[in-house]
């Protein structure tokens, strides 16, 4: 959530940066920026009212206290219609406060000024490529023809249990994507995140806090009766760790790490491109989370950048690196770097993780601060980045790996599968 008093104070940059999202915001900044001034002139009303309330209780004790109870109850009768009149603009106020910050949840994180321009994926920029696509065998085939000839990924006994987008991995699959979430996360804790543990259920000020909510609503499973949420991605509770926390300057950065199942209902995803593995609404994710002074943020997010690369090479997958134009970023991000790895039996480029600053966006919403070496209270900064997403690392593994007498597994994750080939 973008702060009010920047908005209020640099309302035709807002609009400016908002504009290179493709958002004509001038109404809404407009809008913002009176409702703003509305509460504040009645929170000032307010305080005067109540001001002059306490005054007047003290003058009626002195009156009191000397005898002069008629001049006491004709200020009485004072405090009680001031006391109806501060009832009044205390709903008032807190009206207009409520309506102040679900305008403010619609509005999107500014983009970093290196941001392209752009409306559409293909004018992302591509900033870096690695590896070289293979030459697969004649009649090599996609992933989801090569999952049912070794029998290790089933999309019908899914569809059977759940429906469409819920596979079950069998055998040498399961194994292999136990072993890439093992090996993620033997790599992020290496690098020095913290590995957490968190719950695949979140409740609704979780989703607000990060920005899911109201942004994504559409693209959640929603618990209606305890009114919970499943996880799109472990971002949602591992930053909600630090929801209402103030950290000491001296804690920073702060490096988490973790494993969930992630859940997206992707509402009209239809096509070949979501094919067998491309698009889910059931799958694995590692997922690391940073929270850093803001001095210091951009840096860590060039760092996680280089770490998803290292990850990349050891596995020896052709990838290519997109930062993303202003048209295609995620609604809380004000930078995104996107990792794409090649599909040679697709013939087309998957992306496979993001990594991203949300600068103070999230951290405004989560109200996550840290005391400064001058003792004021600022706002954190937050970042997070796939590392990785499984089910387009699996597929790009399976497709890039095979040979006429099956899936050659990657040298670094042999130790982690206790096998060498898929036959």
């Amino acid at each position: 959530m973008l702060q009010i008093a920047f908005i209020r104070e640099n309302q035709e940059k807002v609009i400016k940066a908002l504009a290179k999202r493709n958002i004509d915001a001038k109404s809404v900044v407009e809008e913002v920026v009176q409702l703003d001034e509305n509460r504040r002139a009645t929170q000032v009303e307010l305080d005067n009212t109540l001001s002059e309330s306490n005054k007047l209780s003290k003058d009626i004790g002195e009156l009191m206290k000397a005898g002069e109870k008629s001049k006491a109850a004709i200020l009485k009768e004072k405090t009680v219609s001031l006391k109806e009149k501060s009832k009044d603009l205390g709903a008032k106020a807190e009206a207009l406060a409520e309506e102040l910050l679900h305008k403010l949840y619609t509005l999107p994180n500014l983009p970093a000024d290196i941001v392209p321009e752009g409306k559409t994926p293909e004018e992302n920029v591509n900033v870096f490529q690695e590896g070289a696509i293979p030459v697969l065998h004649e009649g090599a085939e996609p992933h989801w023809e090569l999952v049912k000839k070794y029998d290790i990924i089933d999309f019908e006994l899914g569809v059977k249990i759940t429906g469409a987008g819920f596979p079950v991995y069998k055998g040498k699959g399961a194994r292999l994507q136990r072993a890439l979430i093992n090996y993620f996360l033997d790599k992020n804790t290496a690098a020095g995140y913290n590995e957490v543990q968190v719950p695949h259920l979140v409740n609704e000020a979780s989703g607000y806090g990060t920005g899911q909510l109201p942004d994504k609503e559409g693209q959640m499973y929603h618990s209606t009766i305890d009114d919970l949420y499943l996880i799109p991605t472990a971002e949602v509770p591992v930053t909600n760790l630090f929801r209402d926390v103030l950290l000491a300057e001296t804690e920073l950065p702060v490096l988490y790490t973790a494993y969930t199942p992630c859940f997206r209902r992707e509402a009209g995803s239809y096509g070949a491109h979501v094919r067998g593995l491309n698009r889910l609404h059931q799958f694995d994710k590692v997922e690391i989370v940073r929270v850093e002074h803001p001095d210091n943020s951009y840096a860590a997010l060039d760092g996680m950048v280089e770490h998803v690369k290292e990850i990349l090479n050891e596995l020896k997958l052709p990838y290519r690196v997109l930062r993303l134009c202003g048209g295609d970023m995620g609604f809380t991000s004000a930078l995104t770097y996107d990792f794409e790895v090649f599909s040679t039996a697709q013939d087309r480029w998957l992306e496979i993780s993001s990594v991203s600053n949300f600068e103070t966006f999230q951290a405004n919403r989560l109200k996550l601060r840290f005391k400064d070496k001058d003792g004021k209270n600022q706002l954190a900064h937050t970042l997070n980045g796939s590392s990785l997403a499984l089910p387009r690392v699996l597929a790009g593994i399976i497709e890039n790996y095979q040979t006429p007498e099956g899936i050659v597994i990657p040298e670094v994750l042999r130790p982690y599968c206790g096998f060498d080939i898929i036959n």
